[in-house]
């Protein structure tokens, strides 16, 4: 069985954007929780998918210009990203939205299409985010892995990752590490509590 992993960029305090939906203090977006070779697909929710496809297109039509959400040009990680994800089937969860400028993005209306996109044979899943998203699928019981990158500062105001738990679960560090910046990652995987 494929495993579904959410990756997350936070703040000591759990927080993965601040007071104005944007984590300000994430100096790049790349892909850089090394699962770039271990990945086929990425799920993203319905909030987070608009955003993250126009900051990526971004990236792809116009690699030398300063990019809309940070005013900086996308780093050379960025631009690896974005070729990366312009290949890379995306699904969006929600029940809304319907159509998507990327021509390799699909929508699962329901958990069980994650479920069963899971079965299917391939490379891992990478699942990018919102913070709604990775809680309602960790109560689910859906993801396999969290790989969390933390940022040593406390961001205060601003929206909290672990707000909408319905109940409490148990994670066991695997592996952590020291990057760029002073910020950490880290892989955890469900235990029983």
């Amino acid at each position: 069985m494929r495993r579904l992993i959410a990756a997350l960029k936070v703040s000591l305090d759990g927080k993965v954007s601040g007071p104005t939906g944007i984590a300000e203090w994430v100096d790049a977006w790349s892909e850089d929780y090394d699962l770039t070779s271990q990945i086929d697909s990425c799920v993203l929710g319905g909030g987070m998918y608009p955003g993250y496809e126009s900051y990526w297109t971004a990236v792809q039509n116009a690699p030398d210009r300063p990019l809309p959400m940070t005013g900086k040009p996308p780093t050379p990680e960025e631009l690896e990203w974005g070729r990366f994800a312009s290949q890379t089937p995306h699904f969006v969860l929600s029940n809304s939205l319907t159509t998507a400028l990327w021509p390799k993005t699909g929508f699962l209306r329901r958990l069980q299409e994650l479920a069963t996109l899971k079965q299917q044979q391939g490379k891992n899943i990478y699942l990018v985010g919102g913070a709604r998203t990775v809680t309602s699928l960790i109560d689910a019981g859906l993801i396999d892995e969290m790989r969390l990158i933390v940022y040593p500062l406390i961001a205060g105001e601003g929206r909290p990752l672990f707000t909408t738990m319905e109940r409490r679960h148990g994670l066991r560090l695997t592996s952590t590490r020291r990057i760029q910046g002073g910020a950490h990652l880290s892989e955890l995987r469900p235990s029983v509590i």
